[in-house]
């Protein structure tokens, strides 16, 4: 039986460094710091954190954010979570040079947060999100070089956009 990498409860979990688009690298390489997995933050410490490591070029890292946000909030909010998380998923596939994961995850995650457009909860651009992520969808199948996810990343919030 191989030997697994295993956390303090038991459950499987690869410790292998990863890049910033959550590659695995070899065990002696150097990564970027791993987002620790299960934490609450409120609604205004996620978007932060997640617009941060966008900024970064990490969409990844920021997709691990949105889940915690996505298993730990009001299950009135599960689907824009979801959706957030989606979104930098596809971002992720897309700067991979994976275009089919891209657009699927990006169409997905901008369905997802369809019905928060109207009320843009915790002040997030969700119409311009969707926007986005529609964009982003119909020009990645057509270059053949991926994106620089730092270049490309959404402004969570309209006025984040005069920020990037």
């Amino acid at each position: 039986m191989a030997d697994r990498d295993r956390d303090d409860e038991g459950r499987a979990r690869n410790a292998r460094p990863r890049d910033g688009l959550g590659r695995p690298l070899p065990y002696d390489a150097a990564g970027v710091e791993r987002q620790p997995e299960g934490v609450t933050r409120t609604p205004e410490q996620t978007v932060r954190e997640a617009q941060r490591l966008l900024d970064e070029g990490k969409p990844f890292h920021a997709h691990e954010v949105f889940e915690d946000a996505w298993k730990s909030g009001p299950d009135a909010e599960r689907e824009l979570w979801r959706g957030l998380a989606q979104l930098a998923v596809g971002l992720t596939h897309a700067a991979r040079g994976n275009p089919n994961g891209a657009v699927s995850l990006l169409r997905r995650g901008a369905d997802n947060l369809a019905g928060f457009t109207d009320s843009a909860p915790h002040g997030l651009d969700v119409a311009g999100l969707r926007e986005w992520a529609d964009t982003l969808a119909g020009c990645v199948p057509g270059h053949d070089t991926p994106p620089d996810p730092a270049a490309v990343a959404p402004r969570l919030r309209p006025e984040d956009r005069s920020e990037g």
